[in-house]
């Protein structure tokens, strides 16, 4: 009997992954190339250090890992051809911290920037983008994207330590 539950449960979670894959190849082709696409954050993954895992395992429910869910939360990032607008959490260490706490995490809106698109033989995207007019500072964003739409964003910059999200790739709402 734990066996079958065991066989049902891993049936719902994979087919329940497939569900979460929110384009098909022909849409990521299609967004990726308009340069028109919200990659939407389900988890992060900051760099492991000893002050992260001090704080991960006063957690209620840690199991040691450094994973943090953020399904749900609505961070993401809105690429367009002529905009980059980023709504991320921040857990690491930081070097300079903002005086306002609500202006923490990893927020701005940037019009000056460098976007280069490479695509390899699978058929899977890397893309760098790179702010030059964000005030506090500029972030370098890394996303890899496979051909179904899921995606892993590195997100570094001067004064943080790097930081990984993963998530996929959505089409942006239209606008009525």
């Amino acid at each position: 009997m734990k066996r079958l539950n065991l066989i049902l449960s891993l049936a719902f979670l994979l087919i329940g992954v497939q569900l979460f894959a929110q384009t098909n190849k022909e849409t990521t082709v299609k967004i990726v190339a308009d340069k028109n696409y919200t990659f939407v954050a389900n988890t992060a993954l900051p760099m492991s250090n000893n002050d992260i895992n001090k704080v991960f395992s006063m957690m209620p429910g840690a199991l040691g890992g450094s994973s943090i869910n953020l399904t749900g939360s609505q961070y993401d990032v809105r690429v367009t051809k002529d905009s980059v607008v980023a709504y991320l959490p921040y857990y690491g260490r930081s070097f300079s911290a903002p005086m306002d706490p609500s202006q923490g995490g990893i927020k701005f809106t940037s019009k000056d920037f460098t976007y280069t698109e490479s695509k390899n033989k699978k058929g899977t995207y890397t893309i760098q983008i790179n702010t030059k007019d964000v005030k506090r500072e500029n972030y370098r964003f890394t996303i890899n994207i496979s051909t179904n739409g899921y995606a892993s964003l590195t997100a570094s910059s001067m004064n943080k330590q790097p930081i990984i999200f993963n998530g996929y790739l959505d089409e942006p709402k239209k606008q009525d």
